[in-house]
């Protein structure tokens, strides 16, 4: 958990050395490029776009954010499969890469703050906030924490991209529910190609996602609930990558302040497997509560 290992990880993970990683590069190569195509065709072809947002601003801050998180993600992977991490010079240690995630996060937050004028949150049953400048950090804070719930998350096969393809697809629904065409149809794309990458991924896997597609598709899936106004009930819609970071973090901090572990490992999915849950049982029990998170947070959204 957070860049540390431990003998219980390398023995359940033992088996998958020698499986590639990084096929999230792949998806974002062929999302990336597909949505530019759509964008410049649509209008030759008199496809009507629509968006609550300047079109233009949103795709540049969907792109760089599907982007910018990608490339750094793929620095992390590339240092650890080449054994950069030894080396001073690409020593790329935990908090180095958690303060550029933040930078990055930051530059998004301005984006969606100046570029796209947004500042208010919607939360069910109460009202609809503006935080004013506020919400700078409160955006920057929500990209940052999915982008390492999911990479968390990606360890067992299929079960990262399982749960963000239910994700998206909950966010699909939300945007096509406001004619927002411009975020829908990078959403849709993004639905296809882990669709077909899910083929390869599930157990036995092929292939993996890699920290280039965890941390890249994570911090995407914040921008798009913070897009919709919608960041409590993404919240609710990721639950699964929620109940996965909380697990470490409640790990971690229990390590610091008890000096004893909640878990004799984590994050959950790990400790199941130590409790001896096949990893199949495992990815499959956490689809179907994605699922039910899902659907819950469907209809808050629309309440």
């Amino acid at each position: 958990m957070f860049e540390v290992r431990t003998h219980i990880f390398d023995k359940f993970h033992e088996h998958k050395s020698g499986i590639p990683v990084g096929g999230g590069a792949l998806i974002i190569f062929v999302v990336t490029l597909l949505y530019l195509l759509t964008n410049y065709l649509s209008p030759l072809l008199g496809v009507e776009r629509t968006s609550i947002y300047p079109y233009k601003q949103e795709i540049n801050v969907i792109l760089f954010t599907f982007l910018s998180f990608g490339l750094l993600g793929l620095y992390d992977d590339l240092r650890k499969t080449f054994g950069f991490r030894g080396v001073k010079f690409w020593g790329l240690r935990f908090r180095v890469k958690f303060i550029a995630q933040w930078a990055l996060a930051f530059v998004v937050a301005f984006m969606l703050y100046f570029a796209l004028g947004i500042n208010i949150i919607n939360i069910t049953f109460f009202d609809v906030f503006n935080l004013g400048i506020f919400y700078i950090p409160f955006a920057a804070f929500t990209i940052v924490a999915f982008a390492n719930a999911v990479n968390i998350s990606d360890g067992l096969d299929g079960l990262a991209s399982g749960l963000i393809l239910i994700c998206l697809t909950a966010l699909l629904v939300m945007s096509s529910s406001i004619l927002d065409t411009t975020l829908s149809i990078f959403l849709g794309l993004l639905i296809g190609s882990l669709i077909a990458f899910l083929y390869f991924n599930i157990w036995p896997a092929r292939i993996m996602l890699g920290d280039v597609g965890a941390m890249s598709f994570g911090a995407t899936l914040a921008v798009a609930g913070l897009l919709l106004g919608k960041p409590i009930g993404l919240v609710i819609i990721g639950g699964m990558f929620i109940l996965e970071a909380g697990s470490s973090l409640v790990q971690i901090l229990s390590k610091s302040i008890r000096k004893k572990r909640v878990f004799e490992v984590a994050p959950l999915h790990l400790w199941l497997q130590y409790k001896g849950w096949q990893e199949p049982k495992i990815v499959f029990r956490f689809w179907l509560a994605q699922i039910i998170f899902a659907i819950f947070g469907l209809w808050l959204a629309f309440f």
